[in-house]
């Protein structure tokens, strides 16, 4: 399965590797024919790979933050949002490679009552100042448990947020919501005694890993 996301892109790019291998075949010179074949194929099994959409199951739970994002946890720290929880808060940050799945879930239930688009610059997404000068949107959600805020960030490679939400939606955990072309990152916010249950270095899948246990 592939995500509406990507088709514009898997389109092209299928038309451009059939363009190289048709080329390929009137070159009899094999040093230029096989490679021209190669390409082709590597780029084409590159875009399929990145835009595909595996099914995912989210755990049966209320009392849960989901990862919004494929990839590795890059750190877990303390912070002092004051966007959107106003107030000392846990960070949960996640490195996203060009060959993780790239579609974003939504990590908790409940109301979109932030959100803001920031133009920005493209260093890279691991470098922990990428949160406040690379391009970016920023998600609050209200639930039931508390306020969680979650921000997509282009990193040093990528060049196209894609986020479908608009404030007043309602949304629930798991549901996809958007994507983030070609390597980036994602962090996530929640209050400061809810405990994380994910540490440095650890993988993550988008709907189905849990972050955070809500506690009172």
């Amino acid at each position: 399965m592939f995500t509406k996301y990507g088709y514009t892109t898997i389109g092209i790019v299928s038309i451009l590797s059939f363009i190289l291998i048709i080329a390929g075949i009137f070159f009899n010179n094999g040093y230029i024919k096989y490679p021209l074949f190669a390409v082709a194929i590597l780029i084409l099994i590159f875009t399929l790979n990145f835009f595909r959409d595996p099914e995912r199951v989210t755990p049966k739970n209320e009392e849960i933050v989901v990862s919004p994002a494929d990839g590795t946890v890059l750190f877990v720290k303390e912070v002092i949002d004051e966007k959107f929880i106003h107030g000392k808060a846990k960070q949960i940050s996640i490195f996203m490679s060009p060959l993780n799945v790239h579609v974003n879930r939504i990590p908790i239930s409940g109301t979109v009552d932030y959100l803001k688009y920031y133009e920005g610059e493209y260093i890279a997404a691991f470098e922990d100042k990428a949160s406040e000068r690379n391009e970016r949107t920023e998600i609050g959600i209200s639930s039931e448990k508390g306020k969680v805020l979650f921000t997509q960030i282009a990193g040093f490679v990528a060049r196209r947020i894609v986020c479908d939400l608009k404030v007043g939606d309602k949304v629930k955990i798991g549901e996809r919501f958007g994507m983030i072309k070609f390597g980036s990152r994602v962090d996530i916010l929640v209050p400061i005694h809810w405990q994380e249950k994910v540490k440095k270095d650890d993988k993550v899948f988008a709907g189905e890993t849990i972050l955070f246990e809500i506690t009172k």
